[in-house]
């Protein structure tokens, strides 16, 4: 069975010139079978890629040599899910986006790292803020004991939360996301706005998952990931969530069972909210994709 390696990846780092580094990553890119998405910006690179294993070496040694990273800086796992359906390479203001470049730069102001090992230690202080910086609809199938849930639709609205945190600027925060990201940069933001004690866990949930041992592991559920797969266990394997791509969020094995989950179309979630031009709509979407499916052909829509 054939199994595509996968690499997730960022780094906060100076890139003075990033249009001359994408015509390289393009160049060299597509001599190889590597499918995913690249962001480049003045402030670093946030990639998730995949491929055969030869291929996605290659590109992470040529990444490395490129930009000053370590091989520490890529994180691993294996699906036989084909991840992704196509190569993106992307320039942006930001590689994630807070909507404030200026005051959420880590290559400035960053907080202080945890390893898992350490995260582990922390959660145990009762004088800890746990906040969880990711979307609502990740946080729905998984997150640590405790966490205080932003209930914001994406990463751009984190900051009007941030104000609702005041009372805690004396206080102990710590952060975590998906790969890490989302929470050094928030943690730039949060000492930018007058935190003084900010913590984020190194490397994200993946990296918490794949080195801390199940028996002593804080973490609740299922983590959601922004590929094909949906969702991973503990374990790392895939997990048992699919997405429905009328409202993107994951949708249990359990909810796909119910009358109101139609491939594509519609789920339990957004069953009673979409119009019938929404699902007319959808549904002429849905069976474009089957009939190129069809053909063996890929469909724009996935």
């Amino acid at each position: 069975m054939k199994k595509y390696k996968i690499s997730n990846f960022y780094r906060f780092v100076n890139i003075n010139s990033p249009e001359i580094l994408r015509d390289k990553f393009i160049s060299f890119f597509k001599k190889r079978s590597i499918l995913g998405t690249v962001i480049l910006s003045n402030e670093g690179i946030n990639g998730m890629l995949a491929g055969r294993e030869n291929d996605l070496d290659k590109i992470i040694d040529f990444i490395i040599k490129n930009l000053d990273l370590n091989y520490n800086d890529f994180k691993f796992s294996l699906s036989i899910r084909k991840p992704f359906n196509r190569l993106r390479i992307k320039i942006k203001d930001e590689i994630i986006s807070l909507g404030d470049a200026k005051n959420s730069n880590p290559n400035k102001f960053v907080g202080k790292y945890l390893d898992h090992s350490e995260w582990n230690t922390l959660l145990e202080d009762d004088d800890v803020v746990l906040i969880d910086t990711r979307n609502y609809y990740e946080t729905s199938i998984g997150t640590f004991k405790n966490s205080l849930i932003p209930d914001i639709d994406n990463f751009k609205e984190f900051p009007n939360f941030v104000e609702k945190l005041k009372p805690y600027k004396n206080k102990k925060i710590a952060m975590f996301c998906t790969g890490g990201i989302r929470c050094e940069k928030a943690s730039s933001f949060m000492l930018q706005n007058g935190f003084k004690n900010v913590f984020h866990l190194k490397g994200g949930i993946i990296s918490y998952l794949e080195k801390t041992n199940p028996d002593n592991s804080k973490w609740k559920g299922e983590c959601f990931v922004f590929d094909n797969r949906v969702a991973i266990k503990q374990d790392l394997s895939v997990g048992n969530y699919l997405m429905c791509y009328a409202c993107n969020e994951p949708v249990s094995f359990d909810e796909i069972n119910s009358d109101k989950y139609k491939e594509g179309i519609h789920c339990p979630k957004c069953f009673d909210k979409l119009t019938s031009k929404q699902i007319e709509r959808l549904s002429e979407r849905q069976k474009q994709i089957e009939l190129a499916r069809k053909r063996g052909k890929l469909h724009l829509g996935e």
